[in-house]
Formats: structure tokens, C-alpha cells, sequence
């Protein structure tokens, strides 16, 4: 799981969207109560735009470690985000 995160952070930061989020959803696969790659899946979905799949992610990362503080931030932030796009209409 650790290997697959690593390589998905690899993928995210060359912009390999569609990759990274691949490798972290096997992670999740293989070591479900690891809350790192959901944190980092959520960014990716976050950037995508992908509101709610985001904050499902931030909220499940959370749930396993609720000492995660850039976990908490991120979902107050994708929170803000799809209030200000609602508002905006799109």
C-alpha cells in the first residue's frame, strides 16, 4: 500500500491525474484502514473539481485519524469551494 501511494504521489505531481488516483484507490484496496491515500486521493479529486468525492475522501481520512489537521483543512476548503460554485451556477 505504501509503494502505491509513493508512486501515486510520483504520478500527481506530473500532473498524471487519472494515474495517481488509480494507484491510490489500489492502496485503499490493500490496506483500507491506511488513511494517507484517501487524504491523497481527495487532492486529486479536489483539483479535479470533484467536490464530493473529495470531501467523502477528507471525511473518511478523519474518521481513521482524527488528529489529521491538513485532512480537516482540506475538507473545510472543498466545502467552501462547492458553496461558492453552487453560488456562481456551475
Amino acid at each position: 500500500a505504501a509503494a502505491l501511494n509513493d508512486r501515486g504521489l510520483c504520478r500527481y505531481l506530473r500532473v498524471e491525474f487519472a494515474a495517481a488516483l488509480q494507484d491510490y484507490t489500489e492502496a485503499i484496496e490493500c490496506q483500507p484502514g491506511f488513511e494517507v491515500p484517501y487524504y491523497n486521493r481527495g487532492l486529486v479529486l479536489y483539483r479535479l473539481g470533484c467536490f464530493d468525492e473529495a470531501m467523502k475522501d477528507f471525511r473518511k481520512v478523519l474518521e481513521l485519524n482524527p488528529q489529521f489537521e491538513d485532512a480537516a483543512l482540506s475538507l473545510k476548503q472543498a466545502i467552501l469551494d462547492k458553496e461558492e460554485k453552487q453560488k456562481r451556477g456551475y
